[in-house]
């Protein structure tokens, strides 16, 4: 359910499957970026204004857990989940697409622009995790080392609640022959056919099973498509239809409680 708002706030959807952890995910309401990626861009990479990024950050972080401290990664669609301790420099941040921790005062982010991004907890180990989780990320297994990094930290996989955040839809997610081909047949349910040679992907819905796979507890899927909600979210494949020169990036954030 999000969280009404006026224009100028900050809008927030939570799971209620991970009630009692500070969370959220953002859209592209609520910020101070300007043109193509007008509202809360979060985007490093989004050839937006350094002060503007600077300050959705700030805003997206009031709006979860005041006073925590951001911690990103260079995401690269890879498998590779990182343990966190204490906060890096931006320009230090590891190669990777999910991140873990049990500390306090950390907030856990990874940005999107229609890749699923899941938000999981064990409350009572805590331990919590973000990752992001493309097609390519997700099939390459980066649930399942999140899930094994959580593990390493003291959480047990049937405990863990697992949130995917706003993502593409099938219905906006047509994909050529090529790709469906990188799949195997087993996989087929995620795929319906569409116009003569394609087909629309459920990257929600694959994200979910792989996540069962690994063993997880609990998985509440959103249901929300930022392909076709512009007012709400940015989305990489909508500014491409639209041969727009740039896209945003919204935030998805997990913490501990303090």
């Amino acid at each position: 359910m999000a969280d009404a708002g006026s224009p100028g706030q900050v809008e927030v959807t939570r799971s209620g499957a991970l009630a009692g952890i500070p969370h959220g995910f953002l859209g592209r309401c609520g910020g101070v970026s300007e043109g193509v990626v007008a509202g809360l861009n979060v985007g490093l990479g989004a050839d937006d204004a350094g002060d503007a990024v600077a300050e959705n950050r700030r805003r997206a972080v009031a709006a979860i857990q005041p006073g925590a401290s951001l911690v990103t990664v260079y995401q690269v669609h890879s498998p590779h989940a990182v343990i966190v301790d204490e906060p890096w420099p931006e320009d230090a941040r590891p190669r990777a697409d999910a991140l873990v921790t049990d500390r306090s005062g950390l907030l856990l982010a990874v940005v999107t622009a229609d890749c699923a991004p899941v938000l999981l907890a064990d409350a009572e180990a805590g331990v919590i995790g973000a990752s992001h989780a493309g097609w390519r990320g997700a099939q390459g297994g980066v649930l399942e080392s999140t899930v094994a990094a959580m593990e390493r930290l003291g959480a047990d996989r049937e405990r863990i609640v697992a949130a995917i955040g706003p993502a593409i839809a099938q219905a906006s997610y047509e994909v050529d022959s090529q790709f469906r081909d990188a799949f195997d047949a087993a996989d087929g349910c995620f795929f319906v056919a569409g116009r003569d040679g394609h087909w629309q992907f459920d990257l929600e819905a694959y994200v979910a099973h792989r996540l069962r796979g690994a063993g997880v507890g609990r998985i509440d899927p959103l249901h929300l498509d930022t392909y076709a909600d512009d007012r709400h979210f940015f989305s990489f494949r909508r500014a491409t239809h639209r041969g727009e020169p740039n896209y945003g990036r919204q935030f998805s954030l997990i913490g501990l409680p303090g």
